[in-house]
């Protein structure tokens, strides 16, 4: 009998053991990802999260889903991350602005990037574009810096919301160009594009990979690129610093994780990422939206984090710039 009863108490042991090996050894995921993208579909935070979803879903035979969740220059979408139970099943798709401006910019968040979010990679980069709407009489980077500066404060320049990337470039623009213009936040760069496109606002500089199709469509008229060179993508389309030398402005966007996430997950991202980012074919697609891949280690993405926020924060205090 009691020969019997160890036996069978072996048995369930053992099945135990087995079982739990077998889910250990699950491959991650095994069930859809979600990529929380904190800004309105159609801008370049979007756009960047959407290849990438694409890629990773055929690569894990798991749905990669984009959600978007904007407001509060990304705050709320990224609240949304840095709160989620750190399983990797839900992700960030975060700008650069979020982690490195926002916390200077704003009084009071109801999440510490620095401590709420880890790092996985930075995907792309890629500058902004000065874009005017059509009825401006300014035809020329010059020529718009001369027109504002006649009429100060006049112009309204539109912005995918306060201290976002879009927000800060112009910001910097204006401030290397020694400019007086008014700051109209939206929710998203794509719904300030529209503005400009109906003449509510005079001005933005968003993300390339946003303006690009509008601008080649003559839907809205380019004055110049941020970066420190003419873009592929528009060669007609002087630099910035042909005019104001020196001046240059990118953007980027990556990938974050709930802080508590197991490193085995965040090492699987990155690595699955970084293969997908080295691809011909992603090459090409995000040069189509005048960017480029990085694919930077966790460990390297967190440290650019750092510098740029240090960066940001002498910027803000300087100009002092806040949310209101």
């Amino acid at each position: 009998m009691l020969m019997r009863m160890l036996s069978r108490l072996f048995v369930v042991a053992l099945t135990g053991l087995v079982a739990f090996a077998s889910a250990a050894a699950d491959p991650w995921p095994t069930k859809p990802v979600k990529i929380v993208v904190p800004f309105p579909a159609g801008g370049a935070t979007d756009v960047v999260a959407r290849l990438l979803a694409q890629k990773l879903s055929e690569a894990w035979g798991q749905g990669v889903v984009v959600e978007d969740r904007a407001g509060a220059g990304g705050n709320i979408g990224a609240d949304v991350v840095a709160h989620a139970h750190p399983d990797g099943y839900t992700l960030l798709m975060t700008s650069g602005s979020i982690v490195t401006a926002n916390p200077y910019m704003y009084k009071k968040m109801t999440f510490d990037p620095a401590k709420d979010l880890v790092a996985i990679t930075n995907v792309a980069s890629g500058p902004q574009v000065i874009v005017v709407t059509n009825s401006l009489a300014a035809k020329t980077l010059r020529e718009f810096i001369d027109y504002v500066k006649a009429n100060p404060g006049k112009l309204n320049f539109g912005s995918a919301g306060v201290g976002t990337q879009v927000h800060l470039a112009t910001e910097n623009f204006a401030y290397a160009a020694g400019l007086d213009m008014t700051h109209i936040p939206y929710k998203g760069e794509a719904l300030a594009l529209t503005d400009l496109m109906g003449g509510q606002v005079q001005m933005v500089t968003p993300n390339l990979g946003a303006a690009i199709n509008l601008i080649k469509q003559g839907k809205i008229r380019a004055l110049a690129v941020t970066s420190a060179k003419r873009s592929p993508e528009l060669p007609d389309v002087p630099a910035a610093s042909e005019v104001l030398p020196g001046f240059e402005n990118t953007g980027w966007f990556g990938l974050m994780a709930p802080t508590g996430t197991s490193n085995a997950i965040i090492q699987k991202v990155y690595q699955d990422s970084a293969k997908i980012l080295k691809s011909d074919e992603f090459h090409a697609r995000l040069a189509q939206q005048g960017m480029a891949p990085v694919g930077n280690t966790p460990a390297e993405f967190a440290a650019a984090i750092r510098t740029e926020s240090a960066r940001w924060a002498k910027v803000i205090r300087e100009r002092h710039l806040e949310a209101k």
